[in-house]
């Protein structure tokens, strides 16, 4: 008996085990579906909030900076409740602008920066026209989009001429329609934008966000006039340098020149010039320059 006890009980243990971890599984699994439920009804939110409905969206977009601006610092790439915050917040006030313009770029952006759902954007900044088609910024912000992200430069064009349309919208809208139009992309549109953004808020994270991206386009300027100092330093020393102190050493260069956040750009295994892998610009935690 007492071997036939020492035997069951492991095993009576084992499979309430099992079960205690079915049942908080199924749990949680409810409680999310819940969390959802009340998360993605902003039609219900609104009817119940009554005269309160601006009130609570302001609750609730001071909850997505909150989550964004978390999982951003701590490096977590999920941002899935993103867009349904996004969405909440907006239907509650369909006249909260700042939800609509910084919630696009939040989405928009590739992790860590950002969700990378930029056709969630899309919709969001359409969204916002829809309520406000008098604010002819969202179309600015709507061109940006699809140049930056989508690289959709007809709709990116069209964009921006339909927000030039509006009497209120300043001259380089138009500009700027014909401008990509006829070429695309180019470094200099791309630091238009991003100036305009960074020059055009306030806000702490969306503002650093546009620093971040006029660094790298500073940067990319940069590797492209080393990789034209490593094709001379190849044409007189008949073989490619293999880091960039070989062009100190030549005296082509005074020194390693550093990124705009002051690390070293390296020569990669292609031979072209690259920002450090582990530069803050690469989204690296900010520290000492990498050796």
């Amino acid at each position: 008996m007492a071997m036939l006890l020492l035997a069951v009980i492991p095993a009576g243990f084992a499979s309430v085990w099992r079960l205690q971890r079915g049942i908080d599984r199924q749990l949680a699994e409810m409680h999310q579906e819940q969390d959802e439920l009340v998360l993605r009804s902003g039609k219900m939110l609104r009817l119940l909030s009554l005269e309160y409905g601006a009130f609570l969206a302001d609750v609730y977009w001071t909850r997505t900076v909150q989550y964004y601006g978390d999982r951003r610092v701590r490096q977590v790439a999920n941002l899935e409740t993103l867009g349904p915050l996004l969405d909440v917040t907006t239907t509650l006030d369909p006249q909260l602008l700042p939800a609509y313009r910084f919630g696009a770029i939040f989405l928009a952006e590739n992790a860590p920066q950002g969700a990378g759902r930029p056709d969630l954007a899309v919709e969001l900044i359409q969204k916002g026209i829809r309520n406000n088609p008098d604010f002819w910024r969202l179309y600015y912000d709507l061109g940006f989009i699809y140049y930056w992200e989508l690289k959709d430069y007809k709709k990116a064009s069209e964009a921006f001429l339909e927000g030039s349309k509006n009497p209120k919208a300043l001259i380089w809208m138009k500009v700027m329609a014909a401008k990509i139009a006829a070429e695309g992309r180019s470094r200099e549109t791309s630091k238009i934008l991003w100036r305009e953004i960074y020059e055009s808020t306030q806000d702490k994270l969306v503002r650093e966000n546009a620093l971040r991206n006029l660094k790298l386009l500073r940067a990319e300027e940069d590797c492209e006039y080393l990789d034209g100092l490593a094709g001379r330093y190849a044409r007189s020393a008949q073989r490619r340098p293999e880091r960039l102190e070989d062009l100190v050493s030549a005296g082509i260069l005074p020194g390693v020149p550093v990124d705009p956040e002051g690390v070293p750009y390296v020569l990669g295994a292609d031979g072209k010039t690259h920002v450090h892998p582990k530069s803050p610009l690469l989204g690296y935690p900010k520290g000492p320059p990498p050796r």
